[in-house]
């Protein structure tokens, strides 16, 4: 027996493993579990090339509790260690610079990484003691026992041990006494050695019987030590694609198809990447694809590796030439991250670029699901928007789909406005929208659907890309004012009839909360519709883009701005104005009379002050310039007082406005009642 101290000069250095050398305790068992199987591949690879003459037999690694002992047990039947390679792997931590390590590496972990073999050493996060019983595969070579207890001192003996390999038990320490438990390990151990290269069991399998559930002799492999990505796609049929998605996520429909990635230069990459059918808001759809080193789980974080639009795929990338920190869970900057980021994103383009050519119809047939990856990637990534604008769609209110470059050959003769610029007229929710919908249809205009959750931001990128073009929604305006015509000469209502009409309506708009509406006239034609709502196209798109967008949260705060445009064609309008001026015609254009009149006091008192400084301007002056304005305002609220009682109680200028809002589903509660009741009582 023979005692000894750890090879590193410092006390310190086990609170600073368990400080500073993983983020999470849980990750003890995979670096336990990795290490067992890297001991056995290495005896493959000894009886490769001769070194190892005996019989592999059973090569099973094996996890075992004992929660009235509280150990939990790691054994191998790999190339095991001999006394004096234990002295150099265990004894000797693989430092390079021991002496100073606290100096270099207690304030920045990550800078360990892919220095130092520290795996073993991670089982001192949550034991109090750990043993090592191992016998190397040499002939001759005698069994060795290791005990350390969490300090540098530690004692090497001889011992007792028939098979090759190694046993490596874990002490567990009062605080994480939670991996004693069996459900807690089971449950690590498929996370993160489900598809190792060497069988691994914990326990026995079980099967029900008399009532109950017992063990049977079967050994409880947990893992897949071939999994699919490791198979040339040669071998593989679309079920076994399917079966294995099923695998990994039981509960989720079959995938839309798949892309095997295998590649061996310049870098070393292997792995399946699903595109899976979205329902939900694609946040919650991220984090689905799992990175392997060498076939062990490593992060289900690959924003570094994966571009940000792909990482709402599913599946697994398994690749050695990812640069891992210590605990293996976060990546460092190398050229080959970006290398195989840039390979994925072709290798993705590719696919979708391969399935359109070959199968339009099911590619089409596949849109609606595919289109959120498509956008998002057209969006984030400058590269990827080049390849996919040539399979990209759209789709029209009538269920067409077509290419960018086929959409806009089919509506430039029509929806070109004065300036020669293409205008794209879309609809967000064609049923709400159906009115609007149908009077573009009737100028001879098609409408896209775009309702999806990007779509806000893809008109905005969209209107950059492709020149000469101009994306409205359908309702943004009126019919004949959606795209702008040289031959526009439709005869408008004169000024003080339309001041009296718009007037009239706004005095009755109910107030809508964050709601702010405006009211104007157009000449809309007799058969058009007497009263419509439209928004802004802009300050729309700003709102929707402060929803999704961070540093826009002012245009989110503000009201939604709505223009209540008034046919002056239409018979119902008109006979609203004919009543105006009925009631209150005299009085109006005796007002306007005076108002006009008081307009030109002001224009003359401003322009003698024009040019003078304010403090060149005598006082009187000023007052009688302040009393001019005053008499201006007061008459212009006495017009609008006088047209407010006149229409206060007209029931048809009420149920227009209703109506509007109720075809925008803006008419709600206490409106909405008495709108009823109005009904009922015109009918």
């Amino acid at each position: 027996m023979s005692k000894g101290t750890i090879g590193v000069t410092t006390e310190n250095i086990f609170p600073v493993i368990k400080k500073f050398l993983y983020s999470d305790h849980e990750i003890f068992l995979r670096e336990m579990v990795s290490n067992a199987v890297d001991a056995t591949q290495k005896l493959k690879t000894f009886a490769s090339i001769g070194e190892f003459k005996g019989e592999m037999g059973d090569v099973t690694v094996e996890v075992k509790v004992d929660k009235e002992a509280k150990t939990l047990t790691i054994s191998d039947r790999g190339i095991g260690l001999t006394m004096e390679e234990l002295d150099k792997y265990i004894n000797q931590i693989a430092f390079s610079g021991a002496n100073d390590f606290l100096e270099k590496y207690e304030k920045d972990a990550n800078a360990i990484i892919g220095h130092f073999g520290l795996g073993f050493y991670s089982s001192f996060m949550v034991s109090e003691k750990v043993e090592i019983i191992s016998k190397s595969f040499r002939e001759g070579a005698k069994a060795v026992h290791w005990t350390c207890d969490g300090s540098p001192e530690y004692t090497l003996d001889e011992t007792d041990k028939t098979d090759r390999g190694t046993d490596i038990i874990l002490h567990i320490d009062k605080d994480n006494e939670e991996f004693l438990e069996k459900t807690r390990v089971e449950t690590l151990l498929k996370k993160y050695c489900s598809f190792l290269a060497v069988p691994v069991a914990f326990g026995k399998k079980t099967e029900w019987k008399d009532g109950k559930e017992i063990d049977t002799d079967e050994p409880n492999v947990i893992n897949d030590s071939e999994p699919l990505w490791t198979r040339k796609p040669s071998e593989l049929t679309d079920q076994d694609y399917k079966d294995f998605y099923k695998k990994l996520y039981p509960m989720s429909d079959d995938p839309l198809f798949w892309i095997h990635l295998n590649v061996d230069f310049p870098f070393h990459l292997t792995g399946i990447l699903y595109f899976p059918k979205v329902k939900t808001n694609f946040d919650l759809q991220k984090n689905k694809i799992q990175l392997y080193c060498n076939q062990v789980y490593v992060t289900d974080s690959v924003e570094g590796i994966v571009p940000e639009f792909l990482t709402l795929l599913h599946g697994m990338i398994d690749s050695p030439d990812i640069p891992l920190n210590v605990s293996r869970s976060y990546l460092q900057s190398d050229s080959n991250v970006k290398k195989i980021s840039t390979y994925i994103t072709k290798k993705v383009s590719d696919r979708l670029q391969s399935i359109f050519k070959k199968d339009r119809p099911e590619f089409e047939s596949k849109w609606n699901d595919l289109k959120i990856f498509i956008n998002y990637g057209m969006l984030t990534q400058e590269d990827f928007y080049d390849k996919a604008k040539n399979y990209a769609l759209f789709i029209d209110t009538e269920g067409k789909k077509y290419t960018y470059e086929e959409y806009r050959t089919l509506i430039a003769a029509e929806q070109t406005d004065k300036n020669d610029k293409v205008v794209y007229l879309y609809s967000t929710n064609p049923e709400e929208q159906f009115a609007y919908i149908e009077a573009a249809k009737a100028k001879g205009y098609n409408v896209l659907v775009l309702d999806g959750q990007l779509d806000t931001a893809l008109v905005g990128m969209l209107e950059q890309k492709i020149e000469k073009s101009s994306f409205v929604r359908v309702d943004g305006d009126t019919v004949d004012k959606l795209i702008a015509k040289n031959d526009d000469n439709a005869e408008q209502l004169e000024a003080g009839k339309a001041a009296i009409l718009t007037q009239a309506f706004q005095g009755l708009v109910p107030k809508i909360e964050k709601c702010e509406f405006t009211v104007s006239t157009s000449s809309l034609g007799a058969e058009g519709t007497p009263i419509i709502i439209t928004q802004s196209e802009y300050m729309r798109r700003m709102k929707e883009m402060a929803n999704i967008q961070q540093g826009m949260s002012f245009y989110g705060e503000m009201p939604d701005m709505f223009n209540l445009v008034l046919n002056s064609d239409h018979k119902l309008v008109q006979g609203v104005l004919e009543d105006l001026e009925s009631a209150c015609g005299n009085e109006l254009s005796e007002l306007d009379k005076q108002i006009d009149d008081a307009q030109k006091v002001v224009s003359t008192l401003r322009d003698a002050q024009k040019d003078k400084k304010a403090d060149e301007i005598p006082q009187n002056e000023k007052d009688d310039l302040e009393q001019a304005e005053k008499n201006v305002t007061e008459l212009q609220d006495k017009k609008r007082e006088d047209i407010n009682k006149a229409v206060v109680d007209n029931e048809v200028v009420k149920q227009l406005i209703d109506l509007a809002l109720l075809q925008n589903g803006m008419l709600k509660g206490e409106s909405l009642s008495n709108f009823i009741k109005r009904s009922v009582s015109l009918i």
